[in-house]
């Protein structure tokens, strides 16, 4: 186990609001590695998968019947989550481009500006922020006596520490904007820009972790790793414990800024299996709970003093083929990953996983985005036929093998579900389930083969998610193409917003005909919350997919 040592400025550019969507849930019992998945019927699939859950749903009725939180903790609010915790998530500086780190990050940290309640981007370590008129010089002047959860003082110096030290998704991209980062004063910050950029907030405040600021002091005498091991930043809440694949535990920071938050512990339980999470909550051995699907989702429903929360967040899922760009490759073919896309019934799918909420946007940006570009239907057809013929006329009349199917095991009942679909086209493919951190890991060093199930719900804009998955350098690009690495360019430095909307449509325009991807759904999370919970956190913040923040959560009085 690892433990804790002992305004009158002008306000950021006003964002308009999103206002948070309907959503819902997923189901499926956790999958075994590199099974072979055989052929069968949709619907024979999906009922079969629901006879299932509906089974453990029973068993777990059996036993569980609603009970009342007796044990529960005075003034603890305890999560039973559905991904093993990372000590890579304790550190802005490794944000991985995806929003899980964010689960922590709205604890143990607090960042310049950051998306919150009603606004996409909002300030918080900064009271103000201001643009120099040639659009090169962005001014924060920081909020006076922030303190760290050590005492001492958030000051600019961490400020310009935090961003030079970061190294994950995109710090290519952004630090080769920024000229320098200066100090005029105490308490005020400039970010110079070798030329106007006009996403530099958003890569800024959403997009990256540079924002997100930890003590240069501390850091600096304990070391990367032995920050990770014990975290220090100046959120609402202050690391106590962490014990790997079991939980974490963070206290309240009574001198939180913001507010002084009102539940005085989070406890984080690591519960992988779906039906385990139902019976916790059930117990009332966790207050809310990640991720609860199909019959699962409909058991929480039935329960007297358990609630689902749906929410479709701005985490699009997709199917990606890394060797696209290998000419030996099937995957070289349009028509082959043509007919991958039509193969699966998504409609299908997304009634027996997500029980209908998750939304078919047939595209890997959010809906919800800036700039997001509306594909036609044809995106998210179903037509195993077609599929076959568009096979045959790539010259694969009898289908062929298709290696590895990799997915993060939290999802793996949507590979499974589709990977029914694929091997009844033609695509004879074995499913290969990894634990999150491995996966991502293993998916940003380019490790895989064949078809990726991916997903990103991080926050954004429709240039950063392009950025992330679409062009040369990107954290998660297997290949790219010049003239879509070309229009990017030219979009980064255009100050006409029409004209910048038009060069990024074309972009999500060519990814759609070329077919670099076969988007799933814009996803629905389902999580189910138990009676001492007056505010849960979830959907507070537009698209987000976790409770936050956490200074506004409430237990019944």
């Amino acid at each position: 186990m690892m433990r804790a040592p002992e305004e009158d400025a002008r306000q950021l550019p006003p964002i308009a609001p999103r206002t948070p969507r309907p959503a819902p849930p997923q189901a499926r019992a956790p999958m075994r590695k590199d099974v072979m998945i055989r052929p069968v019927p949709m619907r024979a699939a999906a009922g079969r998968r629901r006879l299932t859950l509906l089974a453990w749903s029973l068993v777990a009725g059996l036993a569980l019947a609603p009970a009342p939180a007796a044990a529960a903790v005075e003034g603890q609010l305890t999560w039973a989550v559905h991904i093993s915790l990372a000590p890579t998530w304790f550190d802005p500086a490794e944000q991985s481009g995806l929003i899980t780190p964010y689960m922590i990050y709205y604890g143990l940290h607090d960042a310049v500006v950051k998306p919150m309640p009603g606004q996409t981007l909002a300030p918080s370590l900064a009271q103000s922020h201001t643009l120099s008129k040639d659009g090169l010089v962005h001014e924060f002047v920081l909020r006076k006596g922030i303190t760290f959860h050590n005492g001492e003082p958030v000051t600019a110096e961490d400020v310009k520490f935090s961003f030079e030290r970061y190294r994950g998704s995109a710090a290519k991209t952004i630090k080769e904007k920024v000229a320098a980062v200066e100090i005029p004063e105490p308490g005020r910050v400039r970010f110079r820009l070798h030329k106007p950029w006009p996403d530099f907030l958003t890569f800024y405040g959403t997009a990256t972790g540079a924002a997100w600021v930890v003590p240069k002091k501390y850091v600096e005498k304990v070391g990367d790793e032995g920050f990770k091991k014990a975290p220090i930043g100046a959120g609402p809440y202050k690391f106590v414990s962490f014990t790997p694949g079991v939980e974490l535990v963070m206290d309240a920071f009574d001198q939180y800024w913001r507010k002084k938050p009102s539940v005085r512990r989070l406890v984080f339980k690591v519960v992988p299996d779906e039906a385990s999470r139902l019976a916790v909550l059930k117990r009332g051995d966790a207050d809310i709970v990640y991720s609860i699907r199909g019959a699962l989702a409909e058991e929480v429903k039935r329960t007297a003093g358990l609630t689902l929360r749906p929410t479709v967040i701005q985490s699009a899922q997709w199917l990606y083929f890394p060797e696209q760009w290998d000419s030996k490759s099937p995957w070289h073919h349009l028509k082959v990953r043509q007919a991958a896309s039509l193969a699966f019934d998504r409609k299908g799918i997304n009634q027996a996983e997500t029980l209908g909420f998750s939304r078919l946007t047939g595209s890997i940006i959010p809906d919800i985005f800036d700039f997001y570009w509306k594909p036609p239907a044809s995106a998210v057809t179903y037509d195993p036929g077609r599929a076959r013929k568009l096979l045959a006329e790539a010259g694969y009349p009898n289908g062929f093998d298709a290696g590895d199917y990799n997915c993060d095991a939290t999802y793996s009942n949507i590979g499974e579900a589709i990977l029914n679909d694929l091997q009844a086209a033609g695509f004879r493919a074995k499913l290969r389930p990894l634990e999150r951190a491995a996966f991502h890991k293993a998916n940003s060093e380019k490790q895989f083969k064949n078809i990726v199930q991916a997903a990103s719900g991080a926050f954004g804009n429709a240039a950063t998610r392009i950025e992330a998955f679409v062009v040369t350098g990107g954290a998660f690009v297997y290949g790219s193409y010049p003239d879509l690495d070309g229009l990017f360019s030219e979009q980064a430095g255009e100050l006409d917003r029409k004209r910048r909307e038009a060069t990024l449509h074309k972009i999500q325009q060519l990814v759609h005909e070329r077919q670099i991807y076969a988007p799933i759904w814009q996803l629905a999370f389902l999580n189910g919350v138990g009676p001492r919970v007056e505010e849960s956190g979830l959907g507070l913040i537009a698209g987000h997919a976790y409770s936050a923040p956490y200074e506004d959560l409430k237990i019944k009085r």
